[in-house]
């Protein structure tokens, strides 16, 4: 129960720096998605039930803050991409950073498609959108690529702090 308030925590925390990002990015006309950060870490270092009910709260709080999808959407689709990439992880390799980093990019393209391909049925023209979504998709990986490391420092220290975790000396 504490690892999943733990994890739920940095989850906010998350979503509340990429909303501010947002934000901040409105005149340009930029949307960033990195929803592979709410399940990635959870997936790959974490037992099945804390983390799939972390990646769940995390779906809970973007759906909470999504007023054009239908509510659910997000938890949906992290609950699908936690479990995915809890059964491959023990084929990937999931303890080097950089591999980590590469995981959480494949896993947030999927997702991106996905929701997008979901939520398609809304607009006047779907076909419209698509160039303004490979620009949105560019900076989300771009972005996700850069603050993955950071953001899995963050959640195994947070762990670790918390006394959920030991300190492991590799």
């Amino acid at each position: 129960m504490r690892r999943t308030l733990v994890l739920s925590l940095t989850l906010l925390l998350l979503w509340t720096l990429v909303a501010e990002a947002n934000h901040l990015l409105t005149g340009l006309r930029v949307y960033l998605f990195v929803g592979a950060l709410y399940i990635a870490y959870a997936a790959l270092a974490q037992p099945f039930r804390s983390g799939l009910a972390a990646s769940l709260v995390g779906g809970l709080i973007c759906d909470a803050n999504a007023p054009g999808s239908s509510f659910g959407t997000h938890t949906l689709l992290f609950a699908a991409a936690h479990a995915g990439v809890f059964h491959l992880r023990d084929r990937l390799p999931r303890d080097d950073p950089t591999s980590r980093v590469i995981i959480a990019l494949l896993a947030n393209l999927a997702l991106f498609l996905v929701f997008s391909f979901s939520q398609m049925h809304r607009l006047p023209a779907p076909a419209a959108a698509w160039p303004r979504l490979f620009a949105d998709l560019v900076c989300s990986q771009i972005l996700l690529a850069l603050i993955a490391p950071w953001f899995f420092a963050v959640q195994s220290r947070a762990l670790l702090l918390a006394r959920v975790e030991r300190e492991t000396l590799a």
